[in-house]
């Protein structure tokens, strides 16, 4: 499923046709959230603007900063009520005392969403598109820089990254051709149901418009039957069976900061590949630029299992394995310092080197 704080805010956006409203204390103010429970109504009161659709807001005894709409005037008075607790405070609109203020119902794109959380997610791990192996070159040892092009490439035409993908494409700084490869045009290449070929000029039209903004365009107003028998699956309106996991996993990496791979790295060979961020803090206050973290997990025919992970944090290094075997260990141990030497030929200041016991977790 997807994650608990992200299903909790699309059904309060299902439920109450109202849009969100995120608030943060005010600076030098404490966390409010404890002060509030879901479903609670509050009033609250504009005490200035402080930027572009940014508000004080006077709520109970808390001075809130909020973002809101753009009818709203210092000396409104707004009735709001809370929607979610975690990970943010969040109100939806229920009222202003702003003439200018008029009901604003579900977006397409918010009943998209809370159609999407409603369904289970199959797999949290993205697949290749191509069930064979990524290395399938003669020698038996893989081409590292070859074998690291390949991976690259895997995630990169995993249609994971496709609308930033499409932005580069309209820039020009990215062809047609990688494009045309990630599963949201898949469905361009597929002979329509009445078996008719495709004309060639409809084969190579340009790429296809991403999944989730098909839907926002033309999604209708019928939401999946939540009651659905156990074990089946909705079909969310106007996303091709195969691309709703997809469209799942976007969401997915979109709260969690994470992306999880699996696939054979070559012949027989699975890995599970995890790259995330993680937001740095200093002083308390969270930084723009964070710390990048990557983990492979390996069942290897003559080692075991195997687990590496690296984390990036500018041009510094650490790097972690873990083996539950000890003789594994041992060879990683002795073999440790050439990979060190070999980073810093490269300019990779490793840090930091462990390795442990930990049992392997897949």
């Amino acid at each position: 499923m997807l994650p608990a704080n992200l299903i909790s805010t699309l059904k309060a956006l299902s439920l109450t046709d109202k849009p969100l409203i995120t608030a943060t204390p005010a600076k030098g103010n404490a966390n409010p959230a404890g002060q509030f429970e879901i479903g609670q109504k509050v009033q609250g009161t504009v005490q200035a603007q402080v930027a572009p659709s940014t508000f004080n807001v006077r709520v109970a005894d808390q001075l809130l900063q909020m973002q809101l709409p753009n009818f709203i005037r210092p000396g409104d008075t707004l009735i709001l009520q809370v929607a979610s607790l975690q990970p943010r405070l969040t109100f939806t609109l229920a009222a202003s005392s702003n003439p200018v203020s008029t009901p604003e119902s579900l977006s397409a794109a918010s009943r998209l969403l809370s159609s999407l959380s409603q369904q289970p997610l199959e797999r949290s791990y993205v697949r290749p598109i191509q069930s064979a192996p990524l290395w399938t070159g003669e020698r038996v040892l893989p081409d590292t820089t070859q074998l690291a092009n390949k991976l690259h490439d895997a995630l990169s035409h995993s249609g994971l990254f496709y609308e930033s993908h499409q932005a580069q494409w309209i820039a020009g700084t990215r062809p047609t051709t990688q494009l045309l490869q990630e599963p949201q045009n898949q469905l361009a290449q597929a002979q329509p149901k009445s078996g008719h070929p495709q004309p060639a000029q409809q084969m190579s039209a340009q790429p296809q418009q991403t999944a989730l903004a098909r839907s926002m365009e033309t999604i209708n107003n019928t939401m999946p039957n939540p009651t659905a028998a156990s074990g089946q699956r909705n079909t969310v309106a106007h996303i091709p069976d195969h691309l709703q996991t997809l469209v799942q996993q976007q969401m997915n990496a979109l709260e969690t900061h994470q992306v999880l791979w699996q696939g054979q790295v070559w012949q027989g060979q699975e890995m599970r590949w995890e790259v995330r961020e993680e937001s740095q803090q200093r002083n308390g206050q969270h930084q723009e630029t964070g710390q990048w973290t990557t983990r492979i997990d390996l069942d290897l025919p003559h080692l075991g299992s195997i687990s590496a992970r690296l984390d990036f944090n500018g041009n510094a290094l650490k790097l972690s394995f873990s083996a539950p075997d000890a003789q594994t260990r041992d060879m990683l141990n002795s073999s440790s310092s050439q990979l060190i030497a070999a980073l810093s030929e490269r300019g990779i200041n490793v840090t930091h080197s462990q390795i442990t016991p930990n049992e392997h977790a897949g």
